[in-house]
Protein backbone atom coordinates (compact mmCIF):
# COMPACT_ATOMS: atom_id res chain seq x y z
CA UNK A 1 0.00 0.00 0.00
CA UNK A 2 1.53 3.01 -1.05
CA UNK A 3 1.13 6.31 0.75
CA UNK A 4 -1.37 8.14 -0.69
CA UNK A 5 -3.82 5.09 -0.39
CA UNK A 6 -3.00 4.88 3.22
CA UNK A 7 -3.62 8.87 3.25
CA UNK A 8 -7.30 7.87 1.92
CA UNK A 9 -8.05 5.19 4.16
CA UNK A 10 -6.63 7.28 7.76
CA UNK A 11 -9.15 9.94 5.83
CA UNK A 12 -12.29 7.79 5.12
CA UNK A 13 -11.81 6.32 8.99
CA UNK A 14 -11.69 9.88 10.51
CA UNK A 15 -15.22 10.90 8.63
CA UNK A 16 -16.57 7.57 9.96
CA UNK A 17 -16.44 7.79 13.43
CA UNK A 18 -16.78 11.61 13.21
CA UNK A 19 -20.88 10.40 12.00
CA UNK A 20 -20.67 7.93 14.91
CA UNK A 21 -20.18 10.45 17.22
CA UNK A 22 -23.00 12.70 15.99
CA UNK A 23 -24.99 10.67 16.09
CA UNK A 24 -24.15 9.03 19.32
CA UNK A 25 -25.13 12.60 20.79
CA UNK A 26 -28.56 12.96 19.42
CA UNK A 27 -29.57 9.75 20.61
CA UNK A 28 -28.05 10.92 24.20
CA UNK A 29 -30.38 13.96 23.95
CA UNK A 30 -33.46 12.63 23.18
CA UNK A 31 -33.42 10.28 25.94
CA UNK A 32 -32.29 13.17 28.22
CA UNK A 33 -35.38 13.59 31.55
CA UNK A 34 -35.67 17.61 30.84
CA UNK A 35 -37.41 17.13 27.54
CA UNK A 36 -40.83 15.40 27.52
CA UNK A 37 -41.98 13.30 24.47
CA UNK A 38 -44.01 14.94 21.80
CA UNK A 39 -47.28 12.36 20.79
CA UNK A 40 -49.35 13.12 18.10
CA UNK A 41 -51.99 10.39 18.53
CA UNK A 42 -55.34 11.89 19.67
CA UNK A 43 -56.35 11.25 23.93
CA UNK A 44 -58.09 8.42 24.32
CA UNK A 45 -59.98 7.17 27.53
CA UNK A 46 -60.05 9.89 30.44
CA UNK A 47 -57.97 12.58 28.86
CA UNK A 48 -60.37 12.57 25.85
CA UNK A 49 -63.27 12.95 28.53
CA UNK A 50 -61.14 15.68 30.15
CA UNK A 51 -60.48 17.17 26.78
CA UNK A 52 -64.34 16.80 25.51
CA UNK A 53 -65.83 18.62 28.68
CA UNK A 54 -63.21 21.30 28.44
CA UNK A 55 -64.21 21.91 24.82
CA UNK A 56 -67.87 22.17 26.25
CA UNK A 57 -67.40 24.21 29.16
CA UNK A 58 -65.52 27.11 26.71
CA UNK A 59 -68.08 26.78 24.02
CA UNK A 60 -71.41 26.76 25.16
CA UNK A 61 -71.17 29.42 28.25
CA UNK A 62 -67.50 30.55 28.39
CA UNK A 63 -68.00 33.20 26.23
CA UNK A 64 -68.34 36.56 27.96
CA UNK A 65 -67.52 38.97 24.74
CA UNK A 66 -70.19 38.06 22.40
CA UNK A 67 -72.73 35.91 24.39
CA UNK A 68 -75.55 34.49 21.69
CA UNK A 69 -78.99 34.42 23.32
CA UNK A 70 -81.07 32.01 22.03
CA UNK A 71 -85.20 32.36 21.76
CA UNK A 72 -86.48 31.82 25.08
CA UNK A 73 -83.69 31.54 27.19
CA UNK A 74 -81.93 33.73 29.74
CA UNK A 75 -78.51 33.80 27.98
CA UNK A 76 -76.94 33.35 31.07
CA UNK A 77 -78.38 35.99 32.81
CA UNK A 78 -81.62 36.27 35.55
CA UNK A 79 -81.79 33.53 38.49
CA UNK A 80 -83.18 29.91 37.25
CA UNK A 81 -84.44 29.34 40.55
CA UNK A 82 -86.98 31.80 39.94
CA UNK A 83 -88.16 31.05 36.40
CA UNK A 84 -85.97 34.83 35.23
CA UNK A 85 -85.40 35.08 32.21
CA UNK A 86 -83.82 38.09 30.45
CA UNK A 87 -85.24 38.17 26.75
CA UNK A 88 -88.57 35.62 27.18
CA UNK A 89 -90.88 34.83 24.14
CA UNK A 90 -94.79 35.78 24.40
CA UNK A 91 -96.58 32.61 25.78
CA UNK A 92 -100.25 31.80 24.33
CA UNK A 93 -103.36 31.94 26.53
CA UNK A 94 -106.59 31.44 26.29
CA UNK A 95 -108.60 33.56 23.84
CA UNK A 96 -105.47 34.10 21.84
CA UNK A 97 -105.97 34.61 18.11
CA UNK A 98 -103.60 33.15 15.65
CA UNK A 99 -103.27 32.88 11.73
CA UNK A 100 -102.32 29.44 10.10
CA UNK A 101 -101.07 29.58 6.78
CA UNK A 102 -99.26 26.98 4.68
CA UNK A 103 -96.64 27.80 1.71
CA UNK A 104 -97.42 25.15 -0.54
CA UNK A 105 -100.99 24.04 0.99
CA UNK A 106 -102.97 27.39 0.91
CA UNK A 107 -106.36 24.86 1.18
CA UNK A 108 -105.12 24.53 4.84
CA UNK A 109 -105.10 28.23 6.07
CA UNK A 110 -106.78 28.98 9.11
CA UNK A 111 -107.26 31.76 11.72
CA UNK A 112 -107.87 29.74 15.52
CA UNK A 113 -108.57 30.90 18.89
CA UNK A 114 -107.16 29.24 21.91
CA UNK A 115 -110.40 27.87 23.70
CA UNK A 116 -110.88 28.52 27.47
CA UNK A 117 -109.39 24.76 28.01
CA UNK A 118 -106.10 25.61 25.98
CA UNK A 119 -106.44 23.76 22.86
CA UNK A 120 -107.55 24.97 19.18
CA UNK A 121 -109.11 22.73 16.65
CA UNK A 122 -107.17 21.99 13.59
CA UNK A 123 -108.54 21.71 10.06
CA UNK A 124 -108.48 18.03 9.22
CA UNK A 125 -105.84 17.32 12.27
CA UNK A 126 -107.89 17.22 15.42
CA UNK A 127 -107.20 19.29 18.95
CA UNK A 128 -103.77 20.84 19.98
CA UNK A 129 -102.79 21.91 23.40
CA UNK A 130 -100.99 25.46 22.58
CA UNK A 131 -101.34 27.13 26.15
CA UNK A 132 -98.26 28.00 27.07
CA UNK A 133 -96.62 27.41 23.73
CA UNK A 134 -94.08 30.18 22.46
CA UNK A 135 -95.15 30.84 18.39
CA UNK A 136 -92.36 28.65 17.52
CA UNK A 137 -93.19 26.04 19.72
CA UNK A 138 -96.96 26.31 18.44
CA UNK A 139 -95.36 26.25 14.42
CA UNK A 140 -93.24 23.04 15.40
CA UNK A 141 -96.28 21.54 17.14
CA UNK A 142 -98.12 21.86 14.14
CA UNK A 143 -96.18 21.05 11.55
CA UNK A 144 -95.86 17.91 13.46
CA UNK A 145 -99.71 17.38 13.67
CA UNK A 146 -100.16 17.78 9.69
CA UNK A 147 -97.23 15.44 8.63
CA UNK A 148 -99.15 12.65 9.32
CA UNK A 149 -100.66 13.50 5.56
CA UNK A 150 -98.83 16.46 3.98
CA UNK A 151 -95.05 15.92 2.81
CA UNK A 152 -92.85 18.08 4.89
CA UNK A 153 -95.57 21.18 5.14
CA UNK A 154 -94.16 24.16 5.31
CA UNK A 155 -96.06 26.30 7.85
CA UNK A 156 -96.22 30.02 9.09
CA UNK A 157 -98.36 30.83 12.63
CA UNK A 158 -98.85 35.00 13.08
CA UNK A 159 -100.10 36.00 16.54
CA UNK A 160 -102.96 38.07 15.21
CA UNK A 161 -104.97 39.03 18.94
CA UNK A 162 -103.64 38.70 22.24
CA UNK A 163 -104.40 39.62 25.74
CA UNK A 164 -103.14 43.34 26.17
CA UNK A 165 -100.66 44.30 29.16
CA UNK A 166 -102.08 45.75 32.42
CA UNK A 167 -101.72 46.69 35.75
CA UNK A 168 -104.14 46.42 38.60
CA UNK A 169 -104.45 48.96 41.20
CA UNK A 170 -106.38 48.18 44.45
CA UNK A 171 -107.16 49.52 48.27
CA UNK A 172 -107.09 53.07 48.51
CA UNK A 173 -107.69 54.51 44.65
CA UNK A 174 -110.20 56.55 43.43
CA UNK A 175 -111.52 53.84 40.80
CA UNK A 176 -109.81 50.57 41.88
CA UNK A 177 -109.09 48.44 39.04
CA UNK A 178 -107.40 46.70 35.66
CA UNK A 179 -106.22 48.99 33.44
CA UNK A 180 -104.37 49.03 30.17
CA UNK A 181 -100.31 49.41 30.21
CA UNK A 182 -99.79 51.89 27.27
CA UNK A 183 -95.72 53.01 27.19
CA UNK A 184 -93.74 53.39 30.21
CA UNK A 185 -95.56 54.27 33.22
CA UNK A 186 -94.69 54.72 36.57
CA UNK A 187 -96.60 54.03 39.67
CA UNK A 188 -97.79 57.91 40.76
CA UNK A 189 -98.55 58.14 36.83
CA UNK A 190 -100.30 54.62 37.29
CA UNK A 191 -102.25 55.49 40.75
CA UNK A 192 -103.21 59.05 38.76
CA UNK A 193 -104.98 56.96 35.70
CA UNK A 194 -106.69 55.01 38.63
CA UNK A 195 -108.45 58.18 39.93
CA UNK A 196 -105.16 58.97 42.38
CA UNK A 197 -105.61 58.43 45.80
CA UNK A 198 -108.33 58.83 48.84
CA UNK A 199 -108.27 60.57 52.05
CA UNK A 200 -108.01 57.59 53.89
CA UNK A 201 -104.54 56.34 51.61
CA UNK A 202 -101.43 55.74 53.45
CA UNK A 203 -99.31 57.25 50.81
CA UNK A 204 -95.96 56.92 52.27
CA UNK A 205 -95.99 52.69 52.22
CA UNK A 206 -97.70 52.07 48.22
CA UNK A 207 -96.72 48.77 47.81
CA UNK A 208 -96.36 47.15 44.01
CA UNK A 209 -96.08 43.10 43.61
CA UNK A 210 -94.60 42.06 40.94
CA UNK A 211 -94.73 38.36 39.78
CA UNK A 212 -91.86 36.25 39.03
CA UNK A 213 -92.94 32.87 38.43
CA UNK A 214 -96.39 31.13 39.00
CA UNK A 215 -95.43 30.92 42.53
CA UNK A 216 -92.88 33.57 43.29
CA UNK A 217 -93.74 37.22 43.93
CA UNK A 218 -91.76 40.40 44.32
CA UNK A 219 -93.17 43.22 46.31
CA UNK A 220 -91.93 46.83 46.26
CA UNK A 221 -92.63 49.71 49.04
CA UNK A 222 -92.82 53.53 47.69
CA UNK A 223 -92.87 56.29 49.61
CA UNK A 224 -95.15 58.30 47.00
CA UNK A 225 -96.09 61.24 50.07
CA UNK A 226 -92.16 61.98 50.26
CA UNK A 227 -91.48 62.06 46.40
CA UNK A 228 -94.59 64.31 45.55
CA UNK A 229 -93.74 66.46 48.59
CA UNK A 230 -90.14 67.20 47.65
CA UNK A 231 -91.05 67.12 43.79
CA UNK A 232 -88.60 64.35 43.65
CA UNK A 233 -89.62 61.17 41.06
CA UNK A 234 -86.07 59.61 40.18
CA UNK A 235 -87.16 56.65 42.67
CA UNK A 236 -90.82 56.47 40.66
CA UNK A 237 -91.00 53.06 39.56
CA UNK A 238 -91.73 52.27 36.20
CA UNK A 239 -94.31 49.32 36.21
CA UNK A 240 -94.15 46.11 33.69
CA UNK A 241 -96.93 43.83 33.02
CA UNK A 242 -99.24 42.57 35.16
CA UNK A 243 -97.62 44.37 38.20
CA UNK A 244 -99.96 45.00 41.35
CA UNK A 245 -100.36 48.52 42.99
CA UNK A 246 -101.91 48.13 46.45
CA UNK A 247 -102.53 51.56 48.44
CA UNK A 248 -102.78 50.71 51.87
CA UNK A 249 -105.51 52.08 54.47
CA UNK A 250 -104.01 55.04 56.85
CA UNK A 251 -103.87 53.39 60.67
CA UNK A 252 -106.37 56.83 62.17
CA UNK A 253 -108.76 55.97 59.01
CA UNK A 254 -109.23 52.36 60.35
CA UNK A 255 -110.81 53.34 63.67
CA UNK A 256 -114.49 52.48 62.93
CA UNK A 257 -116.84 55.15 62.17
CA UNK A 258 -119.78 53.96 63.99
CA UNK A 259 -118.93 52.71 67.69
CA UNK A 260 -121.45 51.68 70.64
CA UNK A 261 -122.45 54.09 72.77
CA UNK A 262 -121.80 52.40 76.20
CA UNK A 263 -118.07 52.37 75.12
CA UNK A 264 -118.80 55.97 75.34
CA UNK A 265 -120.06 56.25 78.54
CA UNK A 266 -117.15 57.91 80.60
CA UNK A 267 -117.14 60.64 77.63
CA UNK A 268 -120.80 61.30 78.08
CA UNK A 269 -120.49 61.17 81.91
CA UNK A 270 -117.33 61.71 83.37
CA UNK A 271 -118.57 62.70 86.58
CA UNK A 272 -118.90 59.14 87.36
CA UNK A 273 -115.04 58.88 87.77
Amino acid sequence: MNVFTRHVVLEAVGMLILQLAVVASAQETVRSPGSAPVSSAPPTGKLAAESSQSQDRSGAGGSTNGAITQPGKAGGMGDPAFGGERHPLYRLSKLDAVDLNFTFSPDFNQSLTVQPDGFVALKGAGTLFVQGLTIPQMQQAVSDAYRTFLHEPEITVTLKDFDKPYFLASGEVAKPGKYELRGDLTVAEAVAIAGGLTQQARHSQVVVFRRISAYVAESHVIDLKKMLDSHDLREDMHLQPGDFILVPQSRISKIRKYVPTNSMSWYMNPLQF
